[in-house]
């Protein structure tokens, strides 16, 4: 397995195709905070930026007061629309409450747009998820991952779940200022980052250990599902596979734990 992982390296110094950046959706600037409680959060936090707030047409009363008040207060405008339109934006039907907020994620980046600001000889670490489904679980590596002060964490855009309400209080509240970066799907988002030079490990149980292996200057590492582990469209795009040391009889780790250790022994290897 070593010597199948150091031929494989030998693509890290190839150039990296740069492209004219692609226009950037909204889903990829904004975090689509919903619910009265995380609304009036976010517009009280002077360290946000909310780009607007939308409240539905049967909000009315104290609670319509009190959300335009604290937006008029920060100069963020209020869009009006129906409860069903709030819902679809919101992406939840059940806890939306009738209004949400379009907070600005300054790190927030469309994968090929990070990729070209990269450059070619950056170093990075990324960590990336497939189809990991608990949004704690997503909050969580997400703060972990700023921590330890790596590139990246590609979040795609099916498969994982939004950065929602669960997922920012997992996190601390480090979601809105994380890099996440974004592609259609895990698999395209390795394609795209082998391309820019990344050799992309998955962590696998029974594979060769992490932390005994050489790791290039650009590497990402990818986290699998909680229970299910990395999908076979994912494993057969992977350039190898590491595993996390285990003893005592102990299977695995909680993907978040998993994910914790693999960050900081990314940070521990930095030139």
């Amino acid at each position: 397995m070593v010597a199948i992982l150091r031929a494989r390296l030998g693509r890290v110094s190839d150039p990296v195709p740069r492209a004219a950046s692609p226009a950037v959706s909204p889903k990829d600037r904004f975090i689509t905070v919903y619910g009265r409680k995380p609304v009036l959060e976010a517009l009280a936090d002077p360290e946000l930026e909310v780009d607007k707030v939308v409240l539905a047409d049967t909000v009315r009363g104290g609670a319509e007061r009190e959300i335009t008040g604290a937006a008029r207060g920060r100069g963020v405008p209020v869009r009006r629309e129906s409860a069903h339109r709030v819902k679809v934006l919101a992406g939840n039907g059940r806890h939306d409450q009738g209004v949400l907020a379009d907070v600005v994620a300054p790190r927030m980046a469309p994968l090929p747009v990070f990729l070209s600001d990269l450059g070619s000889r950056r170093p990075a670490s990324v960590l990336v998820l497939d189809a990991v489904t608990n949004p704690s679980n997503v909050g969580m590596l997400l703060r972990t991952a700023t921590a330890a002060g790596l590139e990246g964490v590609l979040l795609p855009r099916r498969g994982v779940p939004s950065i929602d309400p669960l997922v920012i209080k997992a996190s601390a509240g480090v979601a809105f200022a994380a890099s996440v970066l974004r592609s259609g799907t895990t698999v395209e988002g390795i394609e795209l980052m082998r391309a820019a030079g990344f050799t992309v490990f998955g962590l696998d149980a029974g594979a060769g250990s992490l932390l005994d292996a050489e790791l290039p200057h650009r590497v990402a590492l990818v986290l699998g599902n909680e229970t299910e582990g990395l999908s076979d469209d994912v494993r057969q795009v992977c350039d190898g596979l590491l595993s996390l040391p285990m003893y005592g009889g102990v299977e695995s780790l909680n993907v978040a734990s998993a994910g914790a250790v693999a960050a900081y022994e990314l940070l521990r290897r930095r030139p």
